[in-house]
């Protein structure tokens, strides 16, 4: 199995944008939204069940997503349950959307939770709000649109939970801005990367599952991402390959794919997975904070990792790998038969550890 953590030490983090910052910063003037006096609304946090909502893959749509201007970008997102609830934000990974919360965003609602799903930057209806902005995908650059996005929507602190490019991002927040991270759930660990990580080569199997990343360092891998059909093969390939056991359907993958469609993906897909090794520049705007990272920092909130048995990116140890980098409460889980996109293959599960991670 690769060892995701050693191809994925590569993150630096960004200077203020609109007034986010990721080491530092006050919290916004903005009144935080209303919670009960332990910080969380009735039944959330406390040790039960995510009772299912509908069977999973019932669901196909949050509804209407809304628009906020946050940072460099105008940010499309999905809301569900209570204004006033405790907070979760979900952040999504590569080549998904925010659909891969589509079952999980309910149960949490049923249980108090202000559920965000944003589309990250080069996703969905998520634009820059400036042409002239580098289309940089670097994680710095992402994790800095999340603090934005609660600094606008004038969230204090909230339960982070992500996978892929999300948990990374989540990763992040919690390690650099833990008074905005109330606890963490972080599918595959601890993904806080270092460039000088990835200079370094993997055993052949692993360097194999990242297929995609060496191609996309190529002009043929662009020109394959900017051309519609060809992305859309590639993405389900992608799907197919990291989730055997997932039986989605068509229409399934369309309603994802049709995120793939925004005029920045195939820039911000391309430039995040050139960054990593190396063969595409970031901002110096964000080498301080790259600097931090490639330190490795710990992560001090509560904490619930997720290891997906079938996903080729989980680490063969039961996330003793990087067991050192989580000081607070925490708990790791290993969820057999299940692939990359966990929080689509198993909402329960994933909607469980966000609810148990609240109460550590």
């Amino acid at each position: 199995m690769i060892d995701r953590r050693a191809f994925t030490r590569t993150l630096g983090l960004g200077t203020g944008l609109a007034g986010a910052s990721l080491v530092g910063l006050a919290a916004p003037s903005t009144a935080a939204p209303t919670r009960s006096a332990d910080g969380t609304a009735s039944g959330a946090g406390e040790k039960g069940t995510a009772e299912p909502v509908t069977p999973p893959g019932t669901l196909t749509s949050f509804g209407r997503t809304k628009q906020i201007r946050a940072g460099l970008l105008d940010v499309g997102h999905a809301e569900v349950g209570p204004a006033h609830g405790p907070v979760v934000i979900c952040l999504h990974g590569w080549p998904y959307d925010i659909h891969s919360f589509v079952d999980v965003a309910p149960r949490l609602a049923a249980r108090g939770y202000r559920v965000i799903v944003p589309y990250l930057r080069g996703h969905g209806t998520t634009r820059f709000l400036s042409r002239r902005t580098f289309r940089n995908a670097q994680q710095s650059a992402i994790a800095l649109d999340i603090i934005a996005l609660m600094d606008a929507l004038a969230i204090d602190k909230a339960v982070l939970a992500g996978f892929d490019w999300g948990s990374r991002t989540a990763d992040i927040i919690a390690a650099l801005r833990p008074d905005r991270c109330k606890a963490l759930v972080s599918v595959s660990g601890y993904l806080i990367t270092s460039l000088e990580a990835n200079l370094r080569p993997l055993p052949p199997k692993a360097e194999y599952a990242w297929w995609y990343q060496y191609y996309f360092s190529t002009e043929r891998g662009r020109l394959a991402m900017e051309d519609r059909d060809h992305r859309r093969d590639l993405t389900r390939l992608v799907w197919e390959t990291v989730s055997p056991t997932w039986d989605f359907d068509d229409a399934t993958f369309e309603r994802t794919a049709a995120a793939f469609e925004n005029p920045d993906y195939a820039a911000v897909v391309i430039h995040n997975y050139r960054w990593r090794l190396g063969l595409a520049d970031g901002e110096r705007r964000y080498d301080a904070y790259e600097k931090r990272l490639a330190a490795r920092p710990v992560v001090t909130v509560p904490t619930i990792t997720l290891d997906a048995e079938l996903d080729p990116f989980t680490a063969p140890d039961g996330g003793a790998s990087y067991r050192d980098r989580f000081t607070g409460p925490y708990e790791h889980r290993t969820l057999p038969g299940i692939g990359h996109n966990l929080p689509q293959e198993a909402p329960a599960a994933f909607a469980q550890a966000v609810i148990d991670v609240d109460g550590l």
